[in-house]
């Protein structure tokens, strides 16, 4: 079995993250055992639901038939995502898994893929992200699973590192924000570096050539007291490279040319696709262009079937896809409704203005009924004379 491990800071069931699981897939057997730890998130009542929405994704997107359960001896392919990193910690070091998962990245064989919640593990140390931001318990660190000590990294890891979900208040660094952060930082042992991963963004790890890379939108982080290197998206560097930097000895390597960047656009986001939408649909409403309005509102239920396998529980973001696309289809209803009572209108000017210039041409005043239809046409109404009559169009 191919040996990769997949680091992912969020958007691990988006359309931002299709292209890393395809690429950590690619040597897979035909008929490999795929296995989707579902112990982050199995104690919200949602949890089949969350399973479900995950299974879709991986069956229509990477093309991977997903089991859920906890067994992962033997498996080709493991995956685990949102949810809380203490609860899961807590049931694998009960049930055997965290042991499990050191040994196959030790052994540096099978895709590990870890996102979010589970990504938060992957340290020697782990955030509780539920216990201090959402109960308001004293910043501090649990044990992790440190998948990352076989590959000769003592670090912490920590997904979520750009959010900005907070607006008015700093909800970086996996909601810890650069005060507690930096406190946290100060219980580590010395010579832990911080590995922050950005939203949509993963850190690939080919476990058997020790290659590294960055993909997705965001960078790749190394934090360590007084110093951080910043490794962006497109980033190629390998362990030895990774580890000098976590260690402070090393210097980042130089990100990928822009051509190179520019060969390989990132996805969008869903909220970057709303706020797109939103303003594709102002502009045809100004206009006014119905057409393009009713396309925008389209293109935005498109982009709604495509994040609707996303597992991310805070976002929140096709149901504010939902809820503008309702808000859209009314005003696009008020729109035609208006668009009607201005066409019953103009056509009963226009008529009363061909009657008009009937009246002229019968009275012999050919100069001012051809004044009237040049008029009518810079207005944007199109006349044309015909054995049966006057026709005219918008």
């Amino acid at each position: 079995m191919p040996g990769v491990l997949v680091l992912m800071g969020s958007g691990e069931t988006s359309p931002t993250m299709v292209e890393v699981h395809r690429a950590a897939t690619r040597e897979l057997r035909p008929g490999a055992r795929a296995v989707l730890l579902d112990t982050p998130y199995a104690f919200q009542e949602n949890r089949a639901d969350i399973s479900a929405r995950a299974r879709r994704y991986f069956a229509h997107s990477v093309g991977l038939q997903v089991e859920v359960g906890a067994g992962i001896a033997g498996a080709d392919w493991v995956f685990s995502g949102p949810g809380s990193p203490t609860y899961a910690l807590e049931r694998w070091a009960e049930s055997g898994v965290a042991g499990d998962l050191r040994a196959r990245v030790r052994a540096r064989q099978g895709v590990t893929v870890l996102a979010s919640a589970a990504a938060c593990t992957a340290g020697l140390a782990t955030v509780p992200v539920y216990e201090i931001y959402k109960v308001g318990a004293e910043p501090h660190w649990r044990e992790g699973i440190d998948l990352l000590e076989p590959l000769g990294l003592q670090a912490v890891l920590i997904p979520h590192f750009d959010n900005a979900e907070g607006g008015t208040h700093d909800t970086r660094y996996c909601y810890l924000g650069e005060r507690r952060l930096s406190r946290m930082e100060r219980e580590l042992p010395e010579g832990t570096a911080v590995l922050g991963i950005d939203e949509h963004t993963a850190l690939v790890i080919d476990l058997e050539s020790e290659s590294v890379r960055v993909a997705g939108r965001g960078g790749l982080t190394v934090r360590l007291p007084g110093s951080a290197a910043v490794l962006p998206a497109g980033t190629r560097t390998d362990l030895a490279g990774l580890r000098r930097l976590a260690s402070g000895a090393g210097v980042a390597p130089l990100p990928p040319p822009p051509a190179e960047r520019a060969a390989a656009p990132a996805e969008v986001t869903l909220e970057e696709t709303i706020r797109a939408g939103e303003e594709r649909f102002r502009a045809a409403e100004a206009e006014p262009d119905l057409v393009a309005a009713a396309q925008a509102v389209l293109d935005l239920e498109a982009e709604i079937v495509k994040w609707a396998a996303d597992t991310e529980e805070d976002a929140g973001g096709v149901d504010q896809a939902r809820e503008l696309m309702r808000l859209l289809i009314a005003r696009l209803g008020e729109l035609a409704a208006d668009s009607g009572r201005r066409s019953t209108g103009l056509g009963h000017l226009v008529e009363s203005l061909l009657a008009l210039r009937a009246a002229l041409r019968r009275q012999g005043r050919y100069d001012v009924a051809d004044a009237l239809r040049d008029a009518m046409r810079a207005g944007g109404v199109q006349i044309e004379d015909t054995p049966d009559g006057p026709r005219w169009s918008l």
